[in-house]
C-alpha cells in the first residue's frame, strides 16, 4: 500500500521523536547535515517557485470575460483575505490559553541545545522574495497585456519544469527534512512542547474552516433567497473529493456539477470554477495564518495586526495559482514567511509540518468555497447585465 504525504509525515515525527532520545549525537547530527542542505536548497528554490506559478497564473487572468473577470477575481481575493483576519484575530485570542509565550525561545541559540551539522553548502539564491514577486507581476501583467504567446508558452514550460521539482524532489524529501528537525529537536529536549501544539492548531483550524464556509453560503443564500444550510449540503460531495485527492484540480469535475445544481448558471460555473480553482484559498489562508501565529507565540515573537495584515494581503496574492501539489500553498510562502515574519530555518520546518497534518481539510475548504463564490459572481452578474 502507498503511502500518502500526511502518513509520511506523521510516522517521520513518530520516529523522531522515539529515536531522539537514546540514538548517538553522531546520527542526529547526519540529519543536522541533510537539514541544512535542504534547507538552503529551499531558499535558492523558493524566488524560482514565485515566478514560475505567479507569472503565468496572472497571465492565465488576462482570459476570459472581462466583466466576468473582474467579479470573479474581486469576490475571490476579499473572501482569501476576509477568511485570513477572521484567522487573525480569533487565533490570537484563543492559542495564547494554550500555547506559552515564548516557550520555544531557548531555540534561539539552537548552538546549545541542538546537534550541530558536520559541514555547510550556502546556495544564494538568485534573487530575493521581493524582487521575484515584482518580476512576476511586471511579467505576468506584461504577458497579459500584450497576449504574448511565445513568452506566456515559455513560462508555463517553466511552471512545469518547478512544478515537477516540487511533485519529485522537495515533496519526496519532506518527510526526511521533518524527521531531522524533530529529531534535534527531541535530541535536544524541545519536541514535547511542540507536539502539545499540534491537536490544539489542528481543532482550531477545522472550526474556523467551517465557520467561513457558513459566512460564504450565508451571503450566497441571503443574495439568491435560498437557504444556506441546503446549498452547502448540495456541495458536500465537492468537499470529500477534494478532502481525499488533496487536489483542487482535481475535484473540479465534482464542483463544478454540485456548483450547477445550487443553481447558479452554466455560463458563469464553466468559467469561475477552473478560476477559483487556482485563485480561491480562503482555508488555506486560514491554516497557513493560524500556523505561522502558533509557532510565532512558541518563538516568543512580536504579534500585531498591523505587522500582520500586511503579510495577509500579500498571502492573498501569493496564494495565486499555488501549486497543485499536496503542501504546494506553504510551499509558495514561504518567502514570505521569511521576510514578512521573520521565520527561520527550523520554524519553516514546524510551519510546513503543521500545514500538512491538514492540508487535506484546507483545500476541502477552498473548493467548497468555491460554489458559494460562483453563485454570488452569477447573481452580481446578472445585476449588471
Amino acid at each position: 500500500m502507498k503511502l500518502g504525504l500526511l502518513a509520511k509525515i506523521i510516522i517521520a515525527i513518530l520516529l523522531a521523536v522515539i529515536l531522539g532520545n537514546f540514538v548517538p549525537e553522531s546520527f542526529v547530527r547526519i540529519f543536522a547535515t541533510f537539514n541544512g542542505l535542504f534547507g538552503n536548497f529551499l531558499n535558492f528554490v523558493v524566488p524560482l517557485i514565485i515566478i514560475g506559478f505567479i507569472a503565468p497564473g496572472i497571465a492565465q487572468l488576462g482570459k476570459g470575460s472581462g466583466k466576468l473577470l473582474g467579479l470573479a477575481t474581486f469576490f475571490a481575493y476579499f473572501s482569501t483575505i476576509l477568511a485570513g483576519i477572521v484567522a487573525f484575530f480569533v487565533a490570537r485570542n484563543v492559542l495564547p490559553n494554550f500555547i506559552a509565550n515564548g516557550e520555544m525561545e531557548s531555540m534561539k541559540n539552537p548552538e546549545e541545545f541542538l546537534a550541530q551539522a558536520f559541514f555547510k553548502v550556502d546556495m544564494p539564491p538568485l534573487m530575493d522574495v521581493m524582487a521575484a514577486l515584482i518580476f512576476a507581476f511586471i511579467i505576468g501583467i506584461g504577458m497579459a497585456a500584450i497576449q504574448s504567446d511565445v513568452m506566456k508558452r515559455g513560462f508555463e514550460e517553466f511552471n512545469v519544469i518547478i512544478e515537477k521539482l516540487i511533485a519529485f524532489v522537495i515533496i519526496p524529501l519532506l518527510p526526511f527534512h521533518i524527521f531531522g528537525i524533530f529529531l534535534n529537536m527531541t535530541f535536544g529536549g524541545q519536541v514535547a512542547k511542540i507536539l502539545s501544539v499540534f491537536a490544539i492548531v489542528f481543532v482550531l483550524i477545522i472550526v474556523m474552516h467551517w465557520v467561513i464556509l457558513l459566512v460564504q453560503y450565508t451571503a450566497a443564500g441571503i443574495l439568491n433567497k435560498k437557504n444556506p444550510l441546503k446549498l452547502l449540503r448540495i456541495m458536500l460531495p465537492a468537499y470529500f473529493t477534494a478532502l481525499g485527492t488533496q487536489s483542487s484540480a482535481a475535484a473540479i469535475p465534482v464542483t463544478l456539477r454540485q456548483a450547477q445544481k445550487t443553481g447558479a448558471s452554466e455560463k458563469v460555473t464553466n468559467f469561475t470554477i477552473p478560476l477559483f480553482a487556482t485563485i480561491h484559498l480562503s482555508g488555506s489562508t486560514i491554516t497557513l495564518v493560524t500556523c505561522s501565529l502558533g509557532v510565532m507565540m512558541m518563538n516568543g515573537m512580536d504579534i500585531s495586526f498591523a505587522q500582520y495584515i500586511g503579510f495577509i494581503f500579500m498571502l492573498g496574492i501569493t496564494m495565486v495559482a499555488a501549486p497543485g501539489v499536496p503542501g504546494g500553498a506553504v510551499m509558495a510562502a514561504i518567502g514570505l514567511l521569511q521576510t514578512m515574519l521573520g521565520f527561520d530555518e527550523t520554524m519553516v520546518a514546524l510551519m510546513i509540518a503543521l500545514y500538512l497534518a491538514q492540508d487535506s481539510f484546507g483545500t476541502a475548504t477552498n473548493v467548497t468555497g468555491d460554489g458559494a463564490l460562483s453563485m454570488i459572481v452569477d447573481r452580481f452578474s446578472k445585476k449588471t447585465n
